[in-house]
């Protein structure tokens, strides 16, 4: 680490200084240098070893932050970021979390963060049609896999469907499916998302880091809702894709 934060080579004219830092970093970290989850010196270290200003440090520092390539723990220091390995999600299925990962042979973790039977928010009353004194289990959680954190999913369910939200351990889709109740097909919207502070510390990025948002409306075979999420999956984690084919030639009227 000594030839990482040498003075020499900073500004020959390779453009700003901040720049040249972070290039070092990245190509450290890309070389095994820096493997995940080892700790950088403190930003003052580093300017005095560099001979760097420490606004300097810190500008090349932020942006290494803000790309998701370091981490920084609050009266802990700063840290290169684990690997993620992207995973890439078909959008023709209706599966669960942990189907998803089951079927990659990975590991699951559900890190809980509330459980609970409230009242309905005008939201939730016009995506699962509920009426006057219905209520709603709300299922909050970060899915982790293989010990990562790569979604926040908040679920809502009324009531009818799932009286005790308690129940629920690893699997929604598996209580659902005992109860009769698993959707049969769903509509998901996807749009971009830029997580906020506390979002991101659960998922262990960033804050303003890039994410996808991911809003589900599960259908039984009657047409009933059932099901209503909103989970946030990390940018870094997640390729959706989905097969595209050719639409049918209209079948033309005889001459």
């Amino acid at each position: 680490m000594d030839g990482l934060f040498s003075p020499e080579g900073f500004g020959d004219g390779a453009g700003p200084l901040y720049l040249q830092l972070q290039r070092r970093l990245v190509d450290a970290m890309a070389q095994g240098a820096l493997p995940p989850g080892s700790s950088l010196p403190a930003e003052r270290d580093i300017a005095a070893m560099t001979g760097l200003s420490r606004v300097t440090v810190r500008k090349a520092i932020e942006a290494l932050v803000a790309s998701g390539q370091l981490v920084q723990k609050r009266g802990s220091g700063t840290y290169v970021a684990p690997r993620v390995e992207r995973l890439e999600q078909a959008l023709s299925l209706l599966t669960s979390f942990t189907e998803d990962m089951a079927r990659r042979g990975k590991s699951v973790e559900s890190v809980w963060i509330s459980r609970s039977v409230q009242p309905p928010t005008p939201e939730e009353v016009m995506a699962l049609g509920l009426g006057a004194g219905d209520r709603v289990a709300r299922l909050e959680r970060v899915r982790r896999s293989d010990g990562v954190p790569l979604a926040i999913e908040r679920a809502s369910i009324p009531t009818q469907v799932l009286p005790d939200p308690e129940v629920v351990g690893s699997s929604l889709y598996a209580v659902l499916e005992r109860s009769g109740h698993r959707p049969v097909r769903a509509v998901q919207r996807i749009s971009a998302a830029n997580l906020g502070p506390r979002d991101a510390e659960l998922l262990g990025v960033a804050p303003g880091a890039a994410g996808l948002k991911i809003e589900r409306i599960g259908y039984l075979a009657n047409g009933r809702v059932v099901e209503f999420t909103r989970s946030l999956y990390r940018g870094d984690a997640y390729d959706f894709a989905v097969e595209l084919k050719l639409a049918p030639e209209p079948e033309r009227p005889p001459a």
